[in-house]
């Protein structure tokens, strides 16, 4: 059976790539075909005179097997900002049909297709007709798995999050906690997340080297059932 999910954010840079890479590589351990799959991307990289993109670049370096590029991602703009305005910039347009009809063939050639967004789910995809991220992933009909910080302010950010993937009937397999440290405030405010959601839900430890992620191993018999009864 494939199983097909989305990766959210409660905001930017709460470690999306991080864990998106994490379920990809879970998933190749097992010998399971998988693709992670970055739909827009953002913030053009240049270094040693070689530009690249940081979070496809991100799942090539983790990638435990050839990842083919042109399954990794539709749209790349080179201003680190909201989809829509980097696409505006270039003027280019970002367009939802695309994106889907992408999903639509990936399904079809793995096991496991994992959807990254872009920052948080009100992330604007098209700013003339009011298309979130959000609606993006109402209409891929896909579940997700949401990541949040475990630091001050998640509680508010997770919540609002969960609220409004419930309001449009997004069905929710977990939550991660990503960059840990192991503080009684972050456990409390996993508790208390915990106390409102009553999800399944994993936590990532804050990593010294992203490159650590090849290390970690998280085992969540809850988690991982509810992800592979998708």
């Amino acid at each position: 059976m494939a199983q097909h999910f989305w990766i959210v954010g409660t905001d930017t840079d709460v470690g999306k790539t991080v864990v998106t890479a994490y379920f990809m590589r879970h998933f190749q351990k097992k010998g399971k075909s998988v693709t992670p799959y970055k739909p827009v991307q953002t913030g053009i990289i240049t270094e040693n005179n070689k530009s690249y993109y940081g979070d496809t670049a991100f799942y090539q370096s983790l990638s435990d097997s050839h990842l083919i590029e042109r399954h990794l991602n539709s749209y790349s703009f080179k201003e680190s900002a909201s989809p829509h305005y980097a696409a505006m910039l270039e003027d280019s347009e970002i367009k939802g049909e695309v994106i889907l009809e992408h999903i639509k063939k990936l399904k079809t050639m793995y096991d496991f297709l994992i959807c990254e967004g872009a920052g948080g789910l009100y992330v604007p995809l098209e700013e003339q007709r009011d298309y979130y991220f959000l609606h993006l992933i109402k209409q891929s009909q896909l579940p997700v798995v949401l990541v949040t910080r475990t630091k001050v302010g998640t509680i508010n950010h997770t919540l609002l999050s969960l609220e409004a993937l419930e309001m449009q009937d997004i069905p929710i397999v977990g939550i991660v906690f990503n960059g840990f440290e192991g503080t009684n405030l972050e456990m409390n405010n996993i508790a208390t997340i915990q106390n409102f959601a009553n999800l399944p839900y994993l936590i990532i430890p804050k990593l010294k080297n992203l490159s650590d992620l090849k290390d970690i191993q998280i085992e969540n018999d809850k988690f991982f059932e509810g992800l592979m009864s998708l």
